[in-house]
Parts: C-alpha cells; structure tokens; sequence
C-alpha cells in the first residue's frame, strides 16, 4: 500500500461452541489484514484455560495439533500489529492473568492515551507489568476493584481513556467492551446452535457462519454466560460516537459492515465524490491494490474513463510497512506491485490510492508506472491529507513522518513525481458514508485536522518531542 499505514490489530471471540478454537482460528485468518507480526487464541473449558500464541501470521502460529491441544467451549483471539508498546513475544496477545481467585484472558485492539499514566499510578501500588503493552493495564485494574466481577470490570472500563475493543474471558463467561467515543468497531454474531460471536468486523462473522446481530454500542459492556447475554454501559460520561474514518478508508475488508454501512459502497463513493471534486483527463483509471479498488472503481464510472487493472500484486509478499527500515519498505514495494505495461504505455493514468503517509512509496509506484511506459500519472487519494498524528491505535503517532505535515500539495506532487495530485476533502469524504438517520453516529477525524475526541495526556507532547 502506497500509504504505508500501521494498522491497528483484530479481535474474535466465542463462547459456547465445542470447536472455540477451530471458529476462533477461521475468524483471526480473515482479520488478518488488521495485523500480521502476531496472534493468539485462548480457550477455556470446565474452568481451565490454555492458550497458544506466537509472532508471525495465522496460519504460521497455528496448526491442527496446536488447535487440539487447546480445544474449549470458549475462546478469544488477536491478530497483532504493534503500536503501544512495540514488538516481541512479551507483547503479543491474548494475555493470562493467574490469580489466587481464578483465571482471566484479555485481548484489546485500540490505544489507550492514558496507559502511562494509569502504569504509573498502578507500580506506585505495587503492580508489576510483564509487558510494555497498554493492554495489561486493565488486568491489573480489574484486580485492584471491588465488588462483583462486572463491577470490577465496568469500574476499570471507567478509568481507560482512548480507542479500545475488548475481549475478557473468565472460566465461564466473555465480556466484550467498546469505547466511549465508539472509534474501534466490534460486531456481535450468533451461530446456527447460539453461540455468541465477535469480532472487529463483520467478515469475520460470515466466514464462521454466524448471523449479524448489532454492533456493541459505545460505551457498553456485554456478557455471555450460560447462553445468556447481558449488556449495560459502564460509564456515566457522555458517549460520542465517532467511529474511526481510516476504518471505511483503508483497515476494514471491503465485504464488512461498519455501523450499518458496507465498507465497498463508502470507498466507491468516495471515488464519484473524488471525482467531481478534481476531474481531470486520461485514458484509463486504476487502482491500488487491494484497498483502493473500490475508489478507483468509482471514479471511473463517474468519469467515464475505463477503470483498467494497470497494477498488480503479488498475494505472498508481506504488507510493505512492516518491513524494519525504509530500504526493506522500498524493496517490498518492488516485489509487491507490478505495473501492466500493455495497460498503462503511452496512456494518461489516473492512479487511485486511499492514502499518502510517508510519501515514499507513493513515488516509488509513480516511477513503476512511468517505467511502464504511461505517459501521465495523475495521482488522487481517497482521504483528506494525513497531517496529523493519530493516538487511537494507528501507528502514526509522529508529525515527522506525515509528509502532509511539511509540504503542501503542489510540494507533494512534485516529491512523488506526479503529474498532477489531489484529495478528496473533509466533506467529500462525509458525504460518501451515508450514517442510517437512527444512528447519532458521526467520524473521527483527527489524522486530518487535528481535532482529537479524547484528552491526549503525555501523547502529543512526546510526538513533537521526537519530532525535534
């Protein structure tokens, strides 16, 4: 992907199926374009847990005798791109927490804002952290409660701030919580024998076979037990609902549904919206391989200018971004995409891309594109420039590395050696995701203007810090 983005990480959970493992393993495999260093399932079955987690994609970490030897009625699993806390084995999800009173599994995709600063307060009282993941932080607060288990854990809830879904199983139940401010997605499901599924997105569900309940609300909590499921909020402030832009951009599959709307349908919107803002004439549309697909389809069929399979990818060639230094990034991009000389020599190409971060990989696929023998390439993106960083669970969280930060666009164009470039703006982008009237649900924005839906603590400060 040209934009380089960080993802976030992906959960699945079940509970009351006698296969958790199997359902949980199919789940994580189609999530796992949310992160691919790590994953974990964790299962528990007549009060005993066990759980197999290790670096590397799905299918790597697990095979059919690793499955057996954790088989349950219950399990939660994480696919793993690090963002709070970093890499190694330390940190991949889901964490087992043994206590004197019992078990409990924790797995999270989100950030949390105020991790430090609750790490802090938790060491001053004697907690000792096995992990730099901000994930752990919640284990350690459930302990420290009083009162009932949904207590304990709807009081620690309270005291998180930022973007978080999480999944907690404890011997026989699963509680599944979503932020205040709604910016992670998770989907409640049930299978044909009533097990409860969930998951970060819907296409987890369909590949499991489970039937679309409802999303978890903000600020809910929901426990299954005994077949059973219950839900309240667990905090008194006020919920705002803006879930993540960057989700219907560029993380989600295209066949899952974020709060009612298809992702597919909002990116080939999003194209028609990109077009009639910044038209421009050529002979052929394409995209970025996978995720700008749908914009690049979209704006053909509102251009009228064919839309053209002019890049393509290699399947078994990891995300270029998770590749340690640049140079690794660029060479990635040299193995991963191909551009069709028989589509793009001698045309004027309009390439659509869903996003810029670093800018580098942008000009290496611009360059691809004109050794292809096009004669123009024409760059636009499906999202508002990326200028500021993001705290809630995206790893771009210095200003350095936002090119969007340092040059303005015609800057830009002429860095990524363009013939010409724009993106689609803030109330373009609005426009292509058509919220149901029912829901008060509205998009997080921050990435592009700055206008954070949390406090950001000691966030900020440290990312300017490093960007001196």
């Amino acid at each position: 992907m040209s934009n380089e983005l960080h993802e976030e990480c992906g959960v699945f959970g079940v509970i009351g199926h006698k296969n958790a493992a199997n359902m949980c393993y199919y789940g994580l495999h189609s999530l796992q374009h949310r992160g691919q260093e790590a994953a974990g399932i964790l299962t528990t079955y007549h009060q005993k847990m066990n759980i197999h987690k290790g670096e590397g994609l799905v299918t790597e970490v697990f095979n059919a005798e690793k499955l057996s030897a954790i088989q349950g009625d219950a399990a939660i699993g994480h696919v793993r791109y690090s963002t709070a806390g970093g890499g190694g084995i330390a940190n991949v999800q889901p964490f087992l927490f043994k206590t004197m009173t019992g078990s409990m599994g924790i797995c999270h995709n989100g950030n949390l804002v105020n991790a430090n600063i609750l790490k802090q307060e938790l060491e001053e009282k004697g907690s000792i952290f096995s992990s730099s993941s901000d994930t752990e932080v919640l284990g350690h607060l459930i302990k420290r409660q009083k009162g009932t288990m949904i207590e304990r854990i709807c009081s620690s809830l309270d005291k998180l701030d930022g973007a978080f879904a999480f999944l907690i199983l404890i011997e026989d139940r699963l509680y599944a919580a979503r932020d205040k401010y709604g910016l992670r997605p998770l989907s409640i499901g049930i299978l044909p024998n009533g097990a409860y599924v969930f998951a970060s997105e819907t296409c987890a569900l369909d590949i499991v076979g489970a039937k679309f309940l409802r999303d978890v609300e903000p600020g809910e909590i929901v426990r299954v037990k005994d077949g059973q499921l219950k839900s309240k909020l667990y905090t008194h402030d006020q919920i705002v609902d803006k879930i993540c832009a960057m989700e219907y951009i560029y993380f989600s599959r295209p066949d899952s549904t974020i709060d009612g709307i298809n992702v597919h349908t909002t990116r080939k919107l999003a194209g028609k919206q990109l077009y009639l803002e910044s038209p421009v004439e050529a002979d052929v549309v394409i995209g970025v391989p996978d995720s700008s697909i749908s914009a690049a389809i979209g704006y053909a069929e509102a251009s009228g200018i064919p839309y053209e399979m002019g890049l393509v990818k290699n399947k078994y060639v990891g995300r270029t971004f998770i590749q340690p230094t640049q140079e690794m990034r660029e060479q990635g991009v040299r193995m991963k995409l191909s551009a069709v000389s028989s589509i793009v020599s001698g045309k004027r190409v309009i390439m659509i891309d869903d996003s810029i971060v670093r800018g580098t990989t942008s000009k290496r696929i611009v360059r691809l594109l004109k050794e292809a023998g096009a004669k123009e390439v024409h760059v636009r993106i499906a999202s508002p420039a990326i200028q500021f960083p993001c705290f809630y669970g995206v790893d771009t969280s210095t200003i350095e590395e936002l090119i969007s930060s340092r040059m303005n666009n015609q800057e830009l164009c002429q860095y990524i050696e363009a013939d010409s470039l724009a993106f689609i703006q803030e109330v373009g982008l609005k426009k292509s995701i058509h919220f149901k009237k029912e829901h008060t649900c509205d998009l997080c924005m921050s990435c592009f203007n700055g206008k954070y839906v949390t406090k950001l603590y000691d966030s900020y400060e440290k990312a300017n810090k490093e960007e001196k």
